[in-house]
């Protein structure tokens, strides 16, 4: 560029100025230092800002076109601009994002590398998980590009993100799977709900940041899911625990039937229980101590009907793990697969590893149980200062024992017992822990 000499800036020396066919040229105020006029080739001429901002950089901003600005006109608007510099703001920087605008593409590509590198911390206050940045990435690629990633945020409003839920949860994403088992990607008010929550906590993540100025999400509703929560009753139990042994006599895979058979005792959830370590497990003391689950560090009880199976499994090979992989040094993955297997010869329809989850809640439940101690059991997150008093004492044990020997008492084809004994064994138990 061409830089003239400076001047006081007047409608005679910015018609003075002389286009470079080559280059820009410009000619700068000698009264307000930043304020200049730029001359483009074309010979279109414009009144300019030039300053630093806070990271000590140079930037320039447009402030309009001579001609349809007066040089004073120009005047009295930039030294409102470079007055707001020394207030800390960046008018080339305002500038580029109205013109341009951040997409919801753009803000989901920065939250993924953001939280990919560790850089995003999660309402536990730690990096968010890496399955769950897995699961993020899904709902971002095949339900919220596809449907507003090239819409503007700054242009979105609620009415728009609301649209955006009832049209994933009718079937407007739903697309035939590319993997070999067919299928469509899920659809409903739950694939929605979860989509729009990815979507809200990753625009509140980029408003905090200063990444856009405000979230058109801020207030949404977000749809209920009606889909019950599948459990086994005590029948389903008893009868699944015969199959299991009749199959198992047949050869059926012993580390799958052991895992599925611990999942009941325990309802830990099905990684937790796959990748346990022997080193975790205190028999003892009735203890697992995990270095990290879906809620981060836990220690979680489990009964003695769960602990005879786990050192059971401890026992059966020199793996590190409770359920070691039949070839490597990893752990077992194969139990969807035998559980399927199971189902399938038991005739139970809709059962997955979290079926097994629930019905040991159910279970405690049945056995009257408070809300927070289920909460204990499962090793659900803390939402309430109350549960931050929920330790590893002797009735959380006492809990543990009552849930995995009833469901251990089905599983071996007993029956189960009535609430009233339940209670009367309860206290029992707490009288010889207390004496």
């Amino acid at each position: 560029s061409r830089t003239n000499r400076m001047t006081r800036l007047t409608k005679r020396t910015v018609e003075a100025l002389k286009s470079n066919p080559e280059r820009d040229a410009f000619l700068w105020d000698n009264e307000l230092r930043g304020f200049g006029v730029r001359a483009k080739p074309s010979g279109t001429k414009t009144f300019i800002i030039q300053y630093r901002n806070q990271e000590a950089r140079t930037r320039r901003c447009v402030i309009g076109q001579y001609g349809v600005l007066t040089v004073e006109q120009a005047r009295n608007l930039a030294q409102k601009k470079l007055a707001a510099v020394i207030d800390g703001a960046d008018p080339s920087a305002e500038r580029h994002s109205v013109r341009t605008g951040l997409t919801i593409a753009a803000v989901c590509d920065w939250y993924l590398a953001e939280a990919e590198a560790g850089r995003l911390i999660g309402r536990n206050r730690r990096p968010i998980k890496a399955s769950s940045i897995a699961g993020d990435r899904s709902r971002i690629e095949l339900h919220i590009k596809p449907l507003i990633g090239n819409r503007v945020v700054s242009q979105l409003k609620l009415a728009d993100i609301e649209r955006l839920q009832g049209d994933i949860a009718a079937g407007r994403t739903a697309q035939a799977r590319r993997r070999s088992r067919g299928g469509q990607t899920a659809v409903g008010a739950g694939v929605a709900a979860r989509a729009i929550s990815t979507l809200r906590a990753l625009l509140n993540h980029a408003r905090r940041l200063g990444i856009i100025e405000a979230s058109p999400a801020k207030g949404v509703r977000i749809m209920a899911s009606q889909k019950a929560k599948r459990y086994l009753s005590a029948g389903e139990i008893r009868h699944l625990g015969k199959v299991m042994t009749q199959m198992e006599s047949e050869g059926e895979h012993p580390t799958g039937l052991a895992a599925i058979r611990v999942m009941l005792l325990t309802g830990f959830r099905r990684m937790e229980v796959l990748a346990m370590r022997k080193e975790w497990v205190q028999p003892d003391d009735n203890l697992v101590r995990f270095p990290d689950t879906k809620s981060g560090p836990q220690i979680r009880v489990a009964g003695d009907s769960a602990m005879h199976v786990l050192e059971a499994q401890a026992l059966s090979s020199h793996s590190p793990f409770i359920f070691p992989a039949d070839w490597g040094d990893g752990h077992f993955i194969g139990v969807v697969r035998v559980l399927g297997r199971v189902c399938a010869r038991a005739g139970l329809d809709s059962v997955t590893p979290h079926t097994l989850r629930h019905s040991f809640a159910s279970m405690a439940a049945a056995q009257g149980f408070s809300e927070l101690t289920i909460s204990g059991l499962l090793g659900h997150a803390p939402r309430g200062v109350t549960q931050r008093y929920v330790h590893l004492d002797t009735a959380l044990v006492i809990a543990a024992d009552q849930v995995a020997g009833e469901i251990a008492r089905l599983l071996d084809g007993g029956e189960l017992r009535s609430v009233r004994e339940i209670k009367q064994a309860r206290t029992l138990a707490a009288l010889r822990a207390v004496a």
